[in-house]
């Protein structure tokens, strides 16, 4: 099969005249990774001599037959020092207010997306001024086959600049500048509405055994070279897909949560509820050279390796602390597939980074829809279990988040509290502080006769009732007189809701109407109405002690 290269970016024609350029990350008001050998890399005429000159190092090599040079910085503490880096070849250029502290590559869909100039989160943007804290948009982009480099600029943090920063990872870097003291870049390289499978690299869908994404991967190449494999199609295809999310989808968006909102204020004051909004919501008229024929695939990127190419491929192998992962609800039916492949991503990314372990975060999908059951036979409970599976990988953290979303908006507005817990987990298990990151973990069970004691880890100064520190408009509150969230089942598999009490850091669960039980879920819904914590504030992660299917 014969493949084509894709793109040639304004970036790489913005340098086309110049003797040596620079990739996009080494440039102004960078933040170079502390700790770790840096790479420095960019292109130039083959055969060039080309050195870089940063911080007391001086660092040279020669541009291989392709135009392509990388040295290697030696290791440097952290420091906020605005510096020059300096990278000679026939020519001379000067990098400006370089410094040296922690970066963390944030992914996902539109929870992590989501800038700071939306909802409550624009309250903090007054405050924002923190020239150490800063970020790198990586312009949304899709590619057949990895690019060398991204689209996007350093900006440091302020009340401007900070609004299109994401807000999760804002305050997720906000709480890491105040413990850590040290410069924190986040690189935000995420798209709304974006599956799994276009995240994930090549290599780790072929990795043994083979991914059955793999046919699927091969289907979106043949389909993208049938159409000449032009990157021009790419390009007007997002360049359509953007306007359409501003200027369409967006409106009809905020209508469609306006008008629920009054649906509800109706209902509560027994007026009549208004009329649904007329408005029309057609798709983009740019046919995706990469998506596959098939329902409900066409108005995001969703053939496998898309945006991994584009948008994670190009950044590598830039020096970072770790990465934050906030995905899922476009997986949100697929939980059993997602056990494999969110671990295929993790391992993909350390493997293509060839950086070792480094950190992996992973935010667990907030609470949001209804539940026609009280335990979930399908939908995001499984989902949130693959994401927690992922943890017998090396160097993993999970972020519990399933109390403080909202079950009537899958965008909930409490990026603030998403973004600090976050931060929590790392403190705890990257920075290794002596602080408690996370909740309670179911660990194992025992049936007493008509009773199942659950035994617990990470309880912290220990187990309590307690309640989210944030609760959706339109949530009913939750009772704290009383444990929920506890089901109970028998040998018949039918489940009950459970009485639950705390007894040290075990729960002892029990229902008259499971007299023989053998298995317990917890918190296990959509939109669960649960309350185990510890007594730091943190929940407990939802649970079940069954392998049953569903």
């Amino acid at each position: 099969m014969k493949h084509r290269h894709l793109i040639i970016l304004p970036w790489l024609v913005l340098n086309i005249h110049a003797a040596v350029s620079v990739h996009p990350l080494i440039s102004d008001g960078c933040i170079l990774q502390r700790d770790v050998e840096v790479p420095v890399w960019g292109e130039a005429e083959p055969g060039t001599k080309v050195e870089v000159v940063f911080a007391g190092q001086t660092v040279g090599c020669i541009a291989d037959e392709n135009g392509r040079w990388l040295v290697r910085l030696q290791p440097m503490a952290a420091s906020g020092e605005s510096r020059d880096l300096i990278v000679r070849g026939p020519t001379e250029l000067t990098i400006r207010d370089v410094v040296v502290g922690d970066v963390w590559v944030l992914s996902g869909q539109s929870n992590m997306a989501s800038p700071m100039s939306s909802g409550s989160a624009a309250e903090a943007l007054p405050n924002a001024e923190d020239p150490l804290l800063r970020s790198f948009n990586v312009a949304k982009n899709v590619a057949a086959r990895p690019l060398f480099a991204p689209t996007g600029k350093w900006e440091p943090s302020t009340p401007v600049t900070a609004q299109n920063f994401s807000a999760v990872g804002y305050f997720f870097a906000r709480e890491l500048r105040k413990s850590q003291n040290v410069p924190i870049g986040i690189i935000n390289a995420s798209w709304g509405g974006t599956p799994i499978r276009t995240w994930m690299s090549l290599a780790s869908l072929q990795e043994p055994p083979p991914s059955p994404l793999l046919p699927e991967w091969e289907r979106a190449i043949a389909k993208h070279e049938a159409a000449g494999g032009d990157a021009g199609l790419l390009q007007a295809y997002y360049q359509d897909r953007k306007e359409w999310e501003e200027k369409v989808d967006k409106p009809f968006r905020e209508a469609r949560k306006a008008w629920e909102l009054a649906v509800a204020t109706a209902k509560a004051t027994g007026e009549p509820p208004p009329p649904a909004p007329q408005i029309e919501r057609p798709k983009p008229e740019s046919p995706d050279p990469l998506a596959m024929p098939a329902p409900g695939t066409s108005d995001r990127p969703s053939a496998p390796t898309g945006c991994y190419n584009a948008m994670i491929a190009s950044l590598i192998p830039f020096a970072i602390k770790g990465a934050l992962w906030y995905q899922g609800e476009a997986d949100a039916s697929r939980g059993l597939e997602y056990r494999d492949h969110l671990k295929r991503l993790i391992s993909g990314w350390r493997s293509s980074w060839s950086q070792g372990d480094f950190p992996f975060l992973i935010i667990q999908l907030p609470g949001n829809g209804k539940d026609p059951e009280p335990v979930a036979a399908q939908g995001i409970a499984w989902l949130r279990e693959a994401q927690a599976m992922a943890r017998s990988l090396p160097a993993t953290g999970l972020i519990v988040t399933s109390d403080i979303g909202d079950a009537s908006d899958v965008h909930p507005d409490n990026k603030q509290f998403t973004g600090e817990r976050a931060a929590l987990v790392a403190r705890e298990i990257v920075y290794k502080e002596p602080v408690v990151g996370v909740g309670p973990r179911f660990m194992s069970s025992e049936v007493n006769g008509n009773q199942i004691k659950l035994l617990f880890t990470n309880t912290g100064n220990g187990l309590v009732i307690g309640q989210a520190p944030w609760v959706a408009k339109s949530a009913v509150p939750i009772p704290i007189d009383r444990l929920l969230g506890f089901f109970i089942a028998g040998e018949d598999k039918k489940w009950h809701e459970a009485e639950a009490r705390i007894e040290g850091d075990s729960v002892i669960v029990s229902s008259p109407a499971a007299p023989a039980p053998v298995a317990v879920r917890y918190a296990w819904a959509n939109t669960p109405r649960a309350n185990l914590y510890n007594k730091d504030g943190l929940p407990a992660e939802p649970f079940r002690t069954d392998d049953w299917p569903r």
